[in-house]
């Protein structure tokens, strides 16, 4: 077969790229700056499949050229071996076309191993943050069934006993490319506790999935942030209204504001807060990137548009809908934490998607 030369002339680039980056890594400039070397041993790791595909393509190629020479030779025993080699290269050529897709498609992202996500109570009052501890539920059963630590890092409750807002961290292979997927509007159609007449009432949670920002991902200057610290409010005991634990941290250029009240600790309360201050701005960033790229659509799989409506959970039906694959699962399932059919669906559709943008 004959490979497309776009993805021949992108497999080598990026092939490129990853010499480049090998032979930087070696000089006394890449370790003078120990700040940058992590993101470099990462973005040369993400580039080390597609390196070995390079090599295995100029071999394939040559292999063909061969085989090619070989069905203008005198003697019919040659040009049969030559036929025979050219079948078995068709198939091994396919596989490889598809493996070079994969490897291509891939975003630096797709490797992070931590996220932190952003649970708020939306539409629908009490029965929005009953909800949002719902999804905080499935999620921790979902990370419990895959070996993912959970991190609670911030929670505000309500008066029914619900969460107004939760934010927690998580960490595990594959974690930013599953999650991705979560976010978005999440719909919940069920009968409150409290409804006398049996009525189904609907309310929305949105969910916001970002990856987590490592110092070397980008650079937040002191003199871009103003930190401030008070007491926490709320219940919590005497302890709550005598220190000042509670963090806010502002970065002023961008104006992103993130407050840590949960912990007793000031000095927690502040490493948190830059944790997720370091994922929104790295979000910001990101999405900033996808908008100027003409080839990624607002409309494809996993943007994280948090305007977006993807799922919808119906108690009385117990189906739980994905609106972007337009398929019904189990909502029993999904509330035993059982998300690997819908992740791993929404997974090749993207894929697909990614695909096409080559």
């Amino acid at each position: 077969m004959e490979f497309a030369a776009p993805l021949v002339a992108k497999l080598r680039e990026q092939a490129a790229r990853h010499r480049e980056l090998t032979d930087f890594l070696g000089t006394p400039e890449a370790a003078a700056d120990p700040r940058r070397m992590p993101g470099l041993l990462r973005q040369r790791g993400s580039l080390e499949a597609v390196a070995r595909l390079a090599d295995h393509l100029d071999g394939l190629l040559s292999r063909r050229a061969d085989a090619q020479k070989l069905l203008q030779d005198a003697d019919p025993g040659m040009r049969e071996l030559a036929r025979e080699e050219l079948v078995g290269l068709e198939a091994e050529e396919r596989a490889f076309d598809l493996e070079v897709k994969n490897a291509l498609i891939a975003e630096p992202e797709d490797f992070k191993r931590k996220v932190i996500v952003e649970l708020r109570a939306g539409t629908g009052g009490d029965e929005a943050s009953l909800f949002v501890g719902d999804l905080f539920k499935i999620y921790q059963r979902f990370a419990e069934s895959r070996g993912w630590r959970v991190e609670l890092m911030e929670a505000t409750a309500s008066e029914v006993g619900g969460f107004k807002e939760m934010i927690f961290g998580v960490e595990g292979e594959g974690v930013w490319s599953k999650l991705r997927f979560e976010s978005g509007a999440h719909r919940v159609q069920r009968v409150p506790a409290t409804e006398a007449q049996g009525r189904v009432h609907t309310s929305t949670v949105t969910v916001a999935v970002l990856p987590e920002a490592e110092e070397v991902d980008l650079e937040i200057r002191d003199q871009d942030l103003r930190i401030d610290t008070m007491r926490a409010g709320g219940a919590g005991g005497q302890h709550v209204n005598k220190t000042e634990s509670a963090v806010r941290i502002t970065h002023l250029p961008s104006g992103t504001v993130v407050v840590c009240m949960d912990d007793k600790s000031q000095h927690k309360n502040k490493a948190r807060a830059m944790r997720i201050l370091r994922a929104r701005l790295l979000e910001a960033e990101r999405e900033r990137l996808h908008a100027e790229r003409a080839h990624i659509r607002k409309t494809q799989v996993g943007t994280g548009d948090r305007s977006d409506r993807v799922r919808t959970y119906n108690w009385p039906q117990n189906r739980m809908t994905d609106h972007r694959l337009g398929k019904n699962f189990s909502l029993e399932q999904v509330l035993a934490g059982k998300l690997d059919t819908p992740l791993e669906e929404l997974e090749a559709l993207d894929r697909e998607e990614r695909i096409k943008r080559l």
